[in-house]
């Protein structure tokens, strides 16, 4: 049988990438980790960082740490585990404390200073058992010198969250939870001194749970909610991540059974936020979208410059990780090719025919996310069942080293 040079390349490439498992939950007895989210600092070092779960289950059931590793080296080598003081949960569930645990992170980095953001979803209850009265709040922390060290947490939940949307024909809510993984900064929003951010979430109301995005244009010191508080973009919907398109309009991918929802905002006024959101499209196997056979799960979303190698054309293209099942297995990467603004024009442009899909790994996995190194890689975080099962309440936190060449076959190389 032949091998054409493109093929054995790719295979070569395959081999030598970095692997490595970060947090490792070796028996269904240990303390399990769960939750990745990873980012780029500004000197090229990778910040890992998971839940600790030593109440074995989601944020709002007891004590959660969180946990961190760094690498120097794009994911070759991993320094040792850290837990930042600021970070240790009491395990005190007591209503109105914000200590007892903290969870399912995101995290941002502003390209120009390198400040970092994390934010996390504290204290309890359960998401599904939080009232107006007694809910789970949300923290705020920063780091200056590459994630190394982290400041106390101020919890913000209720001024950013709780109180807008009880003002709101949506509101009150009883719940938020944040879209853990990746907040994503604009490329081309600047209003003041830094680049404005995007973060997802998830309420829950007497009726149903809705997604929201949030944006601040002060890296995260105050919040206001895309589009209003009034309607939601995908109402029902369930953990979702954000990016931003070509175009400067913002993209909402939210979980469901059996593939994604998406949403789009856009502007009328892009410096002061508003605008309208169209009417969320679902992206599945009926459609030639992304598929989550037999599974509804995290994951995250991506618009990356590209080059087609082909005919050399300059163009994007949108990644989705996920599940690609049966259940939750086969963790991979679906890609969209965004050659022309008709490929994103409308949710449902978005939702269907994507181009082709990479598998991540071959065994039981679920939740995902991804940053782009400096190297213009991908650093690819996700969780596995690499030594048991996830009966214990958790995974092992697997870090892949991709290449865009090595995700599409070939297809598209990164560019700048």
């Amino acid at each position: 049988m032949r091998i054409s040079l493109l093929t054995l390349l790719l295979l070569l490439t395959a081999t030598v990438r970095a692997q490595f498992e970060i947090f490792v939950t070796e028996t269904e007895q240990a303390i399990p980790y769960r939750i990745p989210a990873i980012a780029t600092a500004k000197d090229g070092s990778l910040v890992a960082v998971s839940d600790y779960r030593f109440c074995r289950f989601d944020i709002g059931a007891g004590r959660i740490d969180l946990h961190f590793r760094r690498s120097t080296d794009n994911g070759k080598t991993w320094g040792d585990i850290y837990t930042p003081p600021t970070m240790v949960g009491d395990g005190d569930l007591t209503p109105g404390h914000q200590e007892a645990g903290y969870g399912d992170a995101a995290i941002a980095v502003d390209r120009k200073s390198g400040r970092m953001m994390l934010i996390t979803c504290s204290g309890g209850p359960l998401f599904g058992y939080s009232t107006i009265e007694h809910h789970q709040g949300m923290a705020r922390f920063y780091s200056d010198d590459g994630g190394l060290t982290w400041g106390k947490p101020d919890y913000i939940g209720e001024e950013t969250i709780y109180q807008p949307l009880s003002k709101g024909k949506y509101g009150p809510i009883k719940a938020w939870f944040v879209g853990s993984g990746r907040i994503f900064q604009s490329r081309t929003v600047k209003v003041g001194k830094y680049y404005r951010l995007y973060c997802s979430g998830v309420s829950r109301n007497e009726k149903e749970n809705a997604n929201w995005v949030i944006y601040s244009d002060d890296f995260g010191q105050t919040w206001q909610i895309l589009g209003g508080v009034d309607a939601s973009p995908v109402p029902g919907g369930d953990e979702p991540k954000c990016e931003e398109l070509p175009d400067g309009r913002v993209l909402l991918s939210s979980r469901a059974w059996g593939g994604r929802f998406y949403n789009i905002f856009t502007f009328t006024n892009v410096k002061t936020g508003e605008g309208q959101w169209g009417t969320k499209a679902f992206s599945g196997k009926d459609n030639k979208g992304v598929e989550a056979n037999q599974n509804s799960c995290n994951g995250e979303v991506m618009v990356l410059p590209v080059v087609r190698t082909r005919d050399k054309k300059k163009m994007y293209l949108l990644l989705q990780s996920l599940p690609l099942g049966p259940g939750r297995s086969h963790v991979g990467i679906y890609y969209k090719e965004l050659a022309s603004p008709a490929d994103y024009a409308t949710p449902e442009a978005v939702a269907a025919n994507w181009t082709g899909r990479f598998q991540v790994t071959e065994l039981p996995s679920a939740y995902s996310t991804m940053t782009l190194q400096n190297d213009r890689s991908l650093g690819f975080f996700y969780e596995e069942e690499t030594h048991c099962t996830s009966k214990g309440g958790g995974y092992t936190m697997m870090y892949r080293n991709l290449t865009l060449e090595q995700i599409t076959e070939g297809k598209y190389r990164a560019r700048k």
